[in-house]
């Protein structure tokens, strides 16, 4: 690319540059961003090669497969290079037409690309089976001498992954399993979510952590509700016990004597209950 950038003015390719390292930057995390720088080097720059294919891989991340198709073969048209042929196949998945992605993995260009790109091509070409309903067709498709060596390689993650979900999709789920697991073994970096998928076929279920921190703050307020309605009956049955003894006694009785200070405590029912056994116990010496 740096070569590229050198037949044009200084200044000129310095801010073509500068636009290509932010879509560099943010085609992961804010495709669309990214396809905006995109469109700046555009028009700054179309007949670099580079930047038609950065503008390429943009509005492939943003989902417009047209666009995205129309600047993949401009730049392999500048540079005659066949390395973006299996994206550009997968443009053509994307605008609904599986059967020109399978075509254009058994046209000659797929003979020129390296083992990484030969691999490409083959997921392109099993997700366009897919696509048509040819669950079959597409593990046949993905069943490879690369799928079935020990080796890791950076596209090994992907393809056995790919491969346990079609044979997922086909109801073969314990032989899913065992792709699904031996994805996680390769994949080192986390690009797939085996795990997950190991999971779900496990029948496993996660808790977020947020959610149960939730759970148990809902708890500590219900156990203080809780508390509040105890402490409420309480003060209930104590204004309910002084008014029975309000009504049990009269205040114009001269005999009546209100009892206050630290003897306001004392439990007038024992009182009467002692009574009433010593009234019982001289009737009996009688």
């Amino acid at each position: 690319m740096r070569q590229e950038l050198l037949s044009l003015p200084k200044g000129l390719a310095e801010e073509v540059s500068r636009n290509l390292v932010m879509v560099a930057r943010l085609i992961d995390e804010d495709p669309e961003q990214a396809y905006a720088y995109s469109r700046i080097a555009l028009r700054l720059a179309s007949r670099v090669a580079a930047v038609r294919e950065a503008a390429g891989f943009a509005a492939y991340a943003t989902q417009k497969y047209s666009e995205a198709l129309a600047e993949f073969r401009a730049a392999k048209r500048m540079t005659g290079s066949v390395e973006l042929w299996p994206v550009m196949a997968d443009c053509e998945r994307g605008l609904g037409r599986p059967e020109r992605a399978l075509s254009m993995a058994g046209e000659p260009e797929v003979q020129k690309l390296d083992k990484a790109g030969q691999v490409e091509m083959r997921l392109v070409a099993a997700g366009a089976r897919r696509d048509m309903g040819e669950l079959d067709a597409a593990i046949v498709t993905l069943q490879s001498p690369e799928l079935a060596s020990n080796a890791v390689h950076p596209w090994t993650a992907r393809l056995r992954y790919a491969y346990a979900d079609a044979l997922l999709a086909a109801g073969r789920e314990d032989e899913a399993r065992e792709w699904f697991a031996k994805t996680l073994e390769a994949d080192k970096d986390g690009a797939t979510d085996a795990s997950d998928r190991l999971a779900e076929i496990d029948g496993v279920e996660f808790v977020d952590a947020a959610v149960l921190d939730e759970d148990e703050d809902a708890d500590v307020d219900d156990l203080g509700d809780e508390d509040d309605e105890d402490e409420d009956a309480a003060e209930v049955a104590a204004a309910e016990r002084a008014a029975d003894q309000t009504e049990y006694y009269d205040e114009d009785d001269e005999e009546y004597e209100p009892v206050d200070g630290p003897d306001a405590d004392v439990d007038l029912t024992d009182e009467i209950v002692v009574v009433e056994y010593e009234d019982r116990e001289a009737r009996d010496k009688a």
